[in-house]
């Protein structure tokens, strides 16, 4: 379902007056890829599917928030990081299951799908071990293919603060999979 900024915002309007069926417009059109970034920031499925429902929760309930100076999507994703962060804090513990084999693709850079499952758990183990800060900027820049400007918005930072949290959280994936000058 594709469906434009605006009328994104008209849905969610609707939905700040009390039209839950423009809400699971919105919720359809986003749930994937929500899920998506709490399952890669929390590495455990039923953990990922609470914060999944957390997140469109609060946007139900804020939705009369939403001024429209970012994309839905983008105010999406800052709920939804936002509440692996407490979810994290309240925890208190790094997540230690990989994800199952059957949820994630294959590593496209891998020449081999063989080569890229025999790599996909120590790339989990090396995400989840980040700081939660870099872990949230590298898997919404490079594994959701938000741009800069995007990321800086729904984590609620400048995009330079990005930009350093990228760079510093690519280096520590590098040093931590062991490759040379990351």
């Amino acid at each position: 379902m594709t469906t434009s900024h605006q009328e994104e915002f008209a849905l969610l309007a609707r939905a700040a007056e009390g039209d839950h069926d423009a809400f699971t417009r919105v919720m359809k059109t986003h749930e994937d890829r929500i899920f998506a970034v709490c399952m890669r920031m929390l590495a455990d499925r039923e953990a990922a599917l609470d914060v999944t429902q957390e997140t469109f929760i609060t946007a139900f309930r804020k939705a009369h928030q939403f001024k429209g100076n970012s994309a839905v999507g983008t105010w999406l994703y800052r709920i939804a990081v936002n509440n692996c962060y407490d979810h994290l804090r309240r925890n208190k513990r790094k997540p230690a299951d990989s994800l199952p084999e059957h949820f994630d693709q294959a590593d496209p850079f891998a020449t081999e799908a063989v080569e890229a499952s025999a790599h996909r758990k120590e790339i989990e183990e090396a995400l989840a071990s980040l700081p939660k800060e870099y872990r949230a900027a590298v898997i919404l820049a490079d594994m959701e293919g938000m741009s800069l400007p995007e990321v800086a918005q729904a984590l609620g930072v400048p995009v330079g603060t990005v930009k350093s949290r990228l760079f510093r959280g690519r280096r520590m994936l590098a040093e931590r999979l062991g490759e040379p000058n990351g």
